[in-house]
């Protein structure tokens, strides 16, 4: 009797967990978007060949053909920047590529004190980029000094000229048609609009992160076409300049240092909540590289990890104290089997169940990112995913840690 209460407590959290993964599932693989895989992409492609090829006009040209400033942009594309020298380039040209006119967005490069040459770089380019392309350096801003990714993109917002924000991270990669997607999910009731991220590189490592963040960006997009957000990432959302003011932007989160990201999301679902879209489309991906080793993995996964502890909304909340309670299920339940030999067919349903609905919600995932072989990484990732949530969860909860070069609460 004993055993069955404590095989019983052992199996009540990752029954839940399936559960709502089952839910995430039915939502990932049953998109209201017409931006979902299918014909919305071919449209989508047809569209973005139309507008690249009547762009820019005669009149948004100067007298020697360059592009006209004057023009006003549609999208501000915000890039803060600290030591970012290498993979600026990179980012740069990806957006020089974009099948949009150059008229019809900005680029606006906030160089956050970079000891590199982050804002060299991004002048010289300037002088010869077909899009608008701006540096603001937080060293040169009057008042108290500034540092950080939000001081940087409120001081970016403050001068960007477009209705709608676009944000990414200046070691990322962007695709083509990644603008005109954002713009054409700018419907008139849309104020926030998040965007899938994939991890790149070779080796077990970065595998495993990239199998990590899909689920994650999965859930998340879940979460957003249920109408119960509960997190996004920074590297690739949009958002109104306008909507951004009128939640009073950071006010309420400054003080954290992470979280430009999710604590916006979560006041803008809360003033706006049929406002909240997911780009659910492959030429929407934005690419970052994964951390090269374990130290600095843990380093930012306990930067992600701080603003746990300051959400306000009610769904990230729960769903982060479930995914943590299925994972310290299947743990505890296989300790417990050193005393309790008769727990064995309790905990090993645990598994089966736990590691049955990340296999199913992961799937189509996996199938949408064409990263199917990351599949036989879930069983291995299982087996780290309790010792190494605790660690971040508890390290989170504590506050400090080290990013850049500079250590952050």
């Amino acid at each position: 009797m004993k055993s069955t209460l404590i095989g019983l407590l052992l199996l009540a959290a990752p029954a839940a967990y399936a559960l709502r993964m089952l839910q995430f599932r039915r939502a990932w693989t049953s998109p209201p978007s017409p931006l979902s895989s299918g014909e919305g992409e071919l449209d989508l492609i047809s569209s973005s060949i139309e507008l690249e090829a009547s762009s820019p006009s005669p009149e948004e040209r100067g007298p020697g053909g360059e592009v006209n400033r004057e023009v006003q942009p549609q999208l501000s594309v915000l890039i803060a920047a600290r030591n970012e020298a290498t993979n600026l380039p990179l980012l740069l040209a990806d957006l020089q590529a974009q099948h949009l006119p150059a008229t019809a967005f900005e680029v606006i490069v906030i160089d956050d004190h970079s000891t590199d040459d982050t804002a060299a770089l991004v002048t010289d380019a300037a002088r010869t980029s077909a899009f608008r392309l701006r540096l603001l350096r937080l060293a040169d801003l009057p008042g108290p000094a500034r540092t950080g990714k939000k001081a940087a993109l409120q001081a970016a917002i403050a001068v960007a000229q477009a209705p709608w924000i676009v944000c990414t991270d200046a070691d990322c990669r962007v695709q083509p048609h990644w603008l005109a997607t954002h713009q054409q999910a700018h419907d008139p009731a849309a104020h926030f609009v998040s965007g899938p991220v994939l991890l790149t590189g070779q080796g077990v490592l970065a595998e495993l992160q990239g199998l990590e963040l899909a689920g994650l960006v999965a859930s998340g997009a879940a979460g957003i076409l249920l109408g119960a957000p509960t997190m996004c990432n920074g590297a690739n959302l949009s958002y109104r300049r306008a909507s951004f003011h009128a939640v009073g932007g950071y006010a309420g989160n400054a003080q954290v240092a992470s979280g430009d990201d999710e604590f916006l999301l979560h006041k803008l679902h809360a003033a706006f909540p049929a406002g909240i879209r997911f780009l659910q489309t492959p030429l929407a991906t934005v690419r970052t590289a994964a951390q090269p080793t374990v130290r600095q993995l843990l380093r930012q996964r306990v930067r992600w990890a701080s603003k746990w502890q300051h959400y306000q909304a009610a769904a990230p909340r729960q769903l982060a104290v479930l995914v943590l309670a299925a994972n310290v299920a299947l743990a505890g339940g296989t300790v417990a089997l050193l005393a309790q030999p008769a727990l064995a067919p309790w905990v090993a349903a645990a598994w089966t169940v736990k590691l049955g609905a990340d296999v199913l919600f992961l799937t189509p995932v996996l199938r949408f990112f064409r990263r199917q072989r990351w599949l036989a990484w879930v069983p291995v990732l299982q087996l780290a995913y309790a010792p190494y949530a605790l660690l971040v969860g508890l390290a989170g909860l504590r506050g400090g840690y080290e990013w850049k070069g500079r250590q952050l609460r």
